[in-house]
Parts: C-alpha cells; sequence; structure tokens
C-alpha cells in the first residue's frame, strides 16, 4: 500500500457537486492498494499515520502527531498511486488492486484511523472526486508498506 500524506490546513471532496467531506487542519490521505497488500500493510500505515511528528510546536517545526494536535484526517482512495509510469507516455494501472480488494482496504485504513482519532472522514470509493486542499507548509509524506 502508499498512502500520500499532506499536512493540511483544510480539505474537501466534492462528488456530484456536493461536499461529501471536509476537514480543518490535519492529514489529507491519499491510499493506493496493490494487490499484494492485506491487513498487515493497513495496521502498519494506520500506526505510521497517526504516529509521524510532522506538526510543529513551540520547539520544533516538526515535533507532534496528528493526534497530539488535535487534527482531523481525511482519506481518499488514489488509485493512481498504483500507476506504472515506467514505459511510454500512457500509465498503465494493471498492478493496481481488483476494485474490491481495494475498496475494502482503504476502508480498513479510515477504520483503523477512527479507532484513535475523534475526526476521520472519506471521499467516495470509485466515485469521479474534486479534491480541495490547502497544503500547509507544504508538507507532504509518502508512506509504502
Amino acid at each position: 500500500m502508499r498512502v500520500l500524506l499532506q499536512r493540511v490546513t483544510e480539505a474537501s471532496v466534492v462528488v456530484a457537486s456536493r461536499t461529501i467531506a471536509e476537514i480543518g487542519p490535519g492529514l489529507l490521505a491519499f491510499v493506493g492498494v496493490f494487490p499484494d497488500d492485506g491487513i498487515a500493510e493497513v495496521d502498519w500505515l494506520v500506526e505510521k499515520t497517526l504516529g509521524l511528528r510532522i506538526f510543529p510546536d513551540e520547539r520544533k517545526p516538526m515535533n507532534r502527531s496528528v493526534l497530539d494536535v488535535g487534527g482531523a484526517i481525511l482519506v481518499v482512495s488514489q488509485f493512481t498511486l498504483a500507476a506504472d509510469l515506467s514505459r511510454g507516455k500512457r500509465p498503465s494501472f494493471g498492478g493496481a488492486a481488483p476494485a474490491d480488494q481495494a475498496e475494502r482496504l482503504v476502508e480498513a485504513y479510515a477504520a483503523g484511523l477512527r479507532a484513535s482519532c475523534a475526526d476521520v472522514q472519506s471521499g467516495r470509493f470509485g466515485a469521479d472526486m474534486r479534491v480541495a486542499l490547502v497544503n500547509d507548509g507544504p508538507a507532504t509524506f509518502l508512506l509504502e508498506r
């Protein structure tokens, strides 16, 4: 699995001209799933996401976790993170997990986050989403497991 985390001051998801999720300060997590991924990857990514010290405090620019700052998390499925760009000019998505597996694991990731974080919202799996964000920093991190 790959999770692209962006520290944000705000983020939202719109589907069919309707806002279905929005957060204030926290993390936007784009999640890509591969065929060999399972619950072990989900568990590791949940722990890593919640524990990363990427928010500022009075001493250091990156010293607190999303839980420490009371931040929110917006989870968005992003199959393009599984794209193979090594050949030609058009991405290949043959390396992405099948939709049923990907949806199950993205939901498991969101559920794992919800177990510890009070404000976790999600996009809509498989939908044509418009994602808006204000990247704070900018601070963007790629987690792979």
